[in-house]
């Protein structure tokens, strides 16, 4: 079946929290996760800048004109400029899944804007031997920074008595509301 809805867009061209960040994990580090949902939340992310410097995602349904962007920024954030400084960061096509994180041992979720990962996972997915995703673990692991910064996405199987610690956190995350929807609106996918 796959695990993206939306493969047109990326066709192109460990984290604090409650979120599981690649970019968060040191380079020739990895961390190991199991996915707890086999439909991510698929949208469009670009980052808004205030006057005082602070960041935050803005994040689309559907690929957002220029104009959609500025309406949603207001008018206390502003889009935030590419490396060069010669325009804006461009909006990308994202990712978010909610996943046990062996590390910590809890629900996290994992936001992936990065086209090389959601390509990996989403190959992995339509192989026939991993065709059920919740079944496995998987590794991710950074190496580099900056622009040259590789990842890599392996899948691994299951950690040995692990599945009553993931059956457990993911039970109680979504007891207490857990809604990875919430992301499309800047709230907390953990409680409303």
């Amino acid at each position: 079946m796959g695990f993206l809805k939306n493969k047109d867009a990326v066709s192109g061209g460990s984290g604090g929290g409650g979120y599981l960040n690649p970019s968060k994990i040191q380079s020739g580090g990895s961390v190991r996760f199991a996915l707890l949902d086999d439909e991510p939340l698929e949208f469009y992310e670009c980052w808004g800048e205030a006057t005082d410097g602070s960041v935050r995602p803005f994040r689309f349904a559907d690929d957002p004109s220029p104009t959609d962007i500025e309406e949603e920024m207001g008018p206390n954030f502003s889009r935030r400029m590419n490396r060069e400084g010669t325009g804006p960061e461009p909006v990308k096509f994202a990712i978010a899944v909610p996943v046990y994180n062996f590390e910590t041992g809890s629900v996290q979720v994992m936001s992936l804007t990065q086209k090389s990962l959601i390509k990996e996972l989403d190959q992995v997915s339509q192989t026939e031997d991993y065709s059920d995703l919740l079944a496995w673990d998987f590794v991710l692991s950074k190496t580099g920074s900056g622009l040259s910064t590789e990842y890599k996405l392996l899948p691994a199987p299951r950690k040995a008595a692990s599945q009553k610690a993931i059956d457990g956190a993911w039970s109680k995350a979504q007891s207490e509301g857990f809604n990875v929807n919430r992301l499309l609106v800047g709230g907390n996918p953990f409680k409303e």
